[in-house]
């Protein structure tokens, strides 16, 4: 089994490292300033125990990808380049090769059957931290990260248990899910937090805009009738197998919309995040104000290439209480 890592920033950089390391046949394909450090220097990967440099394969364009049938691409970019990387993908690589979407969000999966047949969700906890060109960090240690795997939208087959065998032998534990939807809409709704992140930055937890918007987040999907992973499930599967670090270089920040702004990218994913449950609750008939405003103002700090932590905590309440009164 091939695997191909498309997208070698904080989650693909740290896959990708960690299979190389185990002696599997990994390709990752990255772009611009990444692919230029990647394809020079190697893939430096750092972690509380060791900083090493890994000369992982790396091609800029899936037209240079040789698979067969058998083989996996693991698709890690962000939400708002999927479309993009499966058009690549589907001039490339044969209809039936497994396409697995380590990504945030749920729409990954629904764009990617429309190109692929053999789809696979996977629910990503894994701590990683990408802000230079080259180098990932795996922020946490000796587990890299939870991998669940399953067949989209449910069910598993010999594929998904082969894919969950190798993230297991690479530093990750991986459990094969025939609900791994499910496992999805639970992530989903933790990553309501990224938003917050990104506006308030990550000096000062923001507590209860937090609480507002994962509330709104809950009720849409009640409303939905969309079935999720609770809070409590999901703590009894993390339990205490991912402990943070900040090794190297790079002190641990915040998560993966973070990072973005951080990077000036000048795009993020939130409209696949916090925008999935405007869009839900709009289609529903269930108000979400609080989501409303930060979709908004994440993607304002992104256009502008503005750092995270552009308002705080009461300044959001404070325009959310304004919008109400007006």
């Amino acid at each position: 089994m091939r695997i191909v890592v498309f997208g070698a920033g904080a989650i693909g950089g740290v896959i990708g490292a960690r299979l190389f390391q185990h002696d599997y046949d990994v390709t990752l394909v990255a772009r611009g300033d990444n692919f230029r450090a990647l394809s020079r220097s190697g893939l430096r990967l750092e972690t509380s125990d060791e900083d090493i440099t890994l000369k992982v394969p790396v091609i800029e364009s899936a037209s240079e990808l040789s698979l067969g049938s058998n083989d996996v691409v693991i698709l890690t970019v962000k939400s708002q380049d999927t479309r993009g990387a499966l058009t690549d993908l589907a001039d490339s690589v044969p209809p039936d090769v497994a396409i697995v979407c380590a990504q945030n969000g749920v729409e990954n999966e629904r764009v990617a059957l429309r190109m692929f047949a053999n789809v696979y969700g996977v629910c990503v906890m894994c701590p990683a931290t990408h802000l230079t060109p080259g180098v990932v960090q795996a922020n946490s240690a000796p587990i890299s990260g939870l991998l669940d795997v399953g067949r989209w939208p449910r069910g598993h087959d010999e594929r998904a248990t082969a894919l969950a065998a190798a993230l297991s032998d690479a530093t990750f534990q991986s459990i094969v899910r025939d609900d791994i939807a499910r496992w999805k809409w639970g992530k989903l709704l933790m990553n309501l937090n990224n938003a917050v992140q990104a506006v308030c930055g990550t000096d000062e937890p923001a507590t209860e805009l937090s609480r507002r918007a994962v509330k709104e987040g809950v009720d849409v999907l009640e409303a939905a009738g969309i079935v999720f992973v609770g809070r409590e499930e999901d703590r009894a599967r993390r339990g205490d197998l991912l402990t943070t670090s900040s090794p190297g270089t790079m002190k641990r920040g915040g998560g993966s919309t973070w990072q973005s702004l951080v990077r000036g990218t000048g795009a993020v994913e939130t409209d696949y995040i916090t925008g999935e449950i405007v869009l839900r609750g709009r289609l529903h008939g269930v108000a979400t104000p609080v989501n409303e405003l930060l979709q908004r103002l994440v993607n304002e700090m992104a256009r502008e290439r503005r750092p995270p932590g552009a308002a705080t905590e009461a300044q959001v309440l404070a325009q959310l209480d304004a919008n109400a009164a007006s």
